[in-house]
C-alpha cells in the first residue's frame, strides 16, 4: 500500500515563495509507485488550501478563502503509522488520511516549531526537526547561545530587541561600534534565506541596516564581519546523524544575500569545497556537533565560515528546513556524497516514521 504523504507549503513568512519552489521539487520527485501525494497550501494570510490545486493557486496569487482545518491523530497509540489529518471546513468536514507529513515551510510559522507542535499534539509523524530544535534553530540568538555553551566557535555578536533600538538608537549604535566595529552584519533573529540581512560599513549604514532588520523581527542580531569563505555541510539522521561532504558558496554579490541566492545569476556552488582534507573533516565535525547541540533530527544544513588567512572555521547557523530544490545546496551535497535526490526524500520519510515509532515507546501514564 502506498504511503500517503501530505506536503505542506507556503505559509505566513517572508520565505513563502522559496517554500513553493522547494515543495514543487519535492512533490515532483516523490515516487508515484510508493507514495500518494496530498498537497496542502497555506496562504500568506494563514488560510489553508486543501481542495483543487493549492500550489497553482498560491503561485498565481489567486488563492481563495481557504479552510480552517483541525488536526486529529490516531485514536490509539499502537505503534502503527498515524492516519489522520482531519480537515474541518467551513461548511462540511472530510477526512484526509495520511501516514506522514512533510512540512516545507521555511521561516516563521513553519520552521520555528509552531507547525511541529501542532503535529506533535495530533500524534502525526512528520519529516524534519522537532519542536525544540526547530524553535532554537530559527532563533539565531538562542541558537548561538547553545553553540557557545557546547564550546563551538562562533563569530562575536550582539543581540538587541527592536524596542531597545527604537528607544535608544544612539546607545545601540555606540555599543555596536565599541564592541563589534565595522564591517558588521545585521540580521532579524527569526528569519532565513538572507531576508533582512545587511552589511554595514559605517554608522549611517548601520542605522539603516538595523531599521531593515527590525521590519521582520522584534529581535536583532549584529555580527562582526570577517573576511571568510562561506562553507556549508548537510546533516541527515536522528540519534546517529551523518554529515555530507562540505560545499562552498561563491556569491555573485558582496555576500550571499537574497538576490545572490534567488534572483541574480552568477553565484557558484563548489562541491566538494576546495579546502584541505583536515579542514573538511573539521567542518563535518562542527556540523554534527551543531546538529546535536539543538537536539535536531531528520535534516539540517549547517552554514560555516572559513576565515581567509587563518583557515579558522566558525559556525554561523543551522537551518532545519533548508532550501530543497534540486539545485539547492542541501540535496546537492548529499548527491555528491552518494545519495541522490529521490533517495534522500525516501530517507527523510523513513527517519520521520522511525522517530515517531521511538516516541510511541514513551509511557504516557504513571502509577507510583
Amino acid at each position: 500500500m502506498k504511503l500517503r504523504v501530505a506536503v505542506i507549503f507556503g505559509g505566513r513568512s517572508g520565505e513563502h515563495e522559496v517554500s513553493l519552489a522547494s515543495a514543487t521539487s519535492i512533490m515532483q520527485n516523490l515516487d508515484p509507485a510508493r507514495y500518494e501525494v496530498i498537497p496542502i497550501g497555506i496562504t500568506k494570510e494563514g488560510r489553508w488550501l486543501l481542495d483543487g490545486d493549492p500550489m497553482k493557486e498560491l503561485q498565481s496569487g489567486a488563492a481563495g478563502t481557504g479552510d480552517e482545518p483541525a488536526l486529529l491523530g490516531p485514536s490509539s497509540l499502537n505503534g502503527a503509522p498515524a492516519r489522520g489529518i482531519e480537515a474541518s471546513l467551513s461548511d462540511r468536514s472530510r477526512r484526509l488520511a495520511v501516514d506522514v507529513v512533510f512540512p516545507v515551510l521555511h521561516g516563521p510559522y513553519g520552521e520555528d516549531g509552531t507547525i511541529q507542535g501542532l503535529l506533535e499534539m495530533a500524534g502525526v509523524p512528520y519529516v524534519g526537526a522537532g519542536v525544540l530544535a526547530s524553535a532554537t534553530g530559527m532563533d539565531k540568538a538562542i541558537m548561538k547561545a547553545l553553540f557557545i555553551q557546547r564550546g563551538l566557535p562562533v563569530v562575536p555578536h550582539l543581540v538587541f530587541l527592536r524596542r531597545e533600538w527604537e528607544r535608544d538608537r544612539d546607545g545601540v549604535l555606540d555599543r555596536i561600534e565599541d564592541t563589534i566595529g565595522f564591517p558588521c552584519f545585521t540580521k532579524p533573529a527569526n528569519l532565513g534565506s538572507s531576508v533582512g540581512v545587511s552589511k554595514a560599513t559605517d554608522r549611517a549604514g548601520l542605522a539603516a541596516a538595523l531599521d531593515e532588520a527590525a521590519r521582520y523581527d522584534r529581535k536583532l542580531v549584529v555580527e562582526r564581519g570577517i573576511d571568510a569563505r562561506e562553507i556549508e555541510c548537510s546533516v541527515l539522521g536522528n540519534d546517529d546523524p551523518i554529515a555530507s561532504v562540505p560545499g562552498e558558496i561563491v556569491p555573485c554579490n558582496e555576500f550571499y544575500d537574497y538576490r545572490a541566492k534567488y534572483v541574480d545569476e552568477g553565484s557558484q556552488l563548489l562541491i566538494p569545497a576546495p579546502i584541505p582534507p583536515e579542514s573538511a573533516e573539521e567542518v563535518r565535525r562542527i556540523a554534527l556537533e551543531a546538529f546535536r547541540a539543538v537536539d535536531c533530527s531528520g535534516m539540517a544544513r549547517v552554514d560555516l565560515f572559513m576565515e581567509r588567512g587563518t583557515g579558522k572555521i566558525y559556525l554561523n547557523e543551522i537551518n532545519t528546513i533548508p532550501g530543497f530544490t534540486k539545485i539547492s545546496m542541501y540535496p546537492k551535497l548529499w548527491e555528491a556524497s552518494g545519495l541522490p535526490y529521490p533517495r534522500l526524500i525516501d530517507r527523510l520519510i523513513e527517519l520521520a516514521l522511525e522517530r515517531h515509532a521511538e516516541k510511541l515507546r514513551n509511557q504516557i501514564s504513571y502509577q507510583p
